[in-house]
């Protein structure tokens, strides 16, 4: 019992001090397995990036998350709401108006084509064609209803421009 209170405690001094690290580094710095990691990790109720597949822990006392519930360290992604697709799912139902591919993948900080496909299918999302946009909203109907309707406001028709503002636009350029 001794033990593996101090394996917990090195862990949290571990990554007190470098504030994420990898199972690998943990294993090295405490000389276990890697399940005994997983065991002090999920004793400390240590959360993993949803990006770089999860590789990265840290103590849920270090992350800074901001009003999305994100955080970000060097080019490691964590988020208060878990895994990847739950995160997503969160954002979107937060989302006044859904999200497009863009739009979460500068908020997420991950290219959308890495994991927009996979989520085709979640219960919690339904993807809506918006001109010519696929825009993810929350598949609760209330609440799509409502995303519908301020992305129709937040987003108005595309037309093309008059005579006048095309001579402006050419004369600038």
């Amino acid at each position: 019992m001794a033990k593996e209170h101090a394996e917990k405690d090195q862990v949290t001094r571990f990554l007190s001090l470098k504030r994420i690290a990898t199972l690998a580094e943990l294993a090295v710095h405490l000389r276990c397995s890697g399940r005994t990691v997983q065991r002090r990790l999920a004793e400390c109720k240590a959360i993993h990036s949803y990006n770089h597949n999860g590789r990265y822990y840290t103590l849920p006392t270090i992350p800074r998350f901001d009003l999305h519930g994100l955080w970000r360290h060097r080019d490691v992604f964590f988020s208060r709401y878990g895994n990847l697709p739950r995160t997503f799912a969160r954002l979107v139902h937060q989302s006044p108006a859904g999200l497009t591919a863009a739009e979460a993948g500068e908020l997420l900080g991950l290219r959308p084509s890495s994991f927009l496909w996979s989520l085709r299918n979640d219960p919690a999302l339904k993807r809506h064609k918006h001109q010519g946009l696929y825009v993810y909203m929350a598949s609760e109907s209330d609440r799509y209803a409502e995303q519908q309707r301020q992305r129709a406001v937040a987003l108005p028709t595309w037309r093309s421009p008059t005579e006048a503002e095309a001579i402006a636009i050419l004369v600038e350029k």
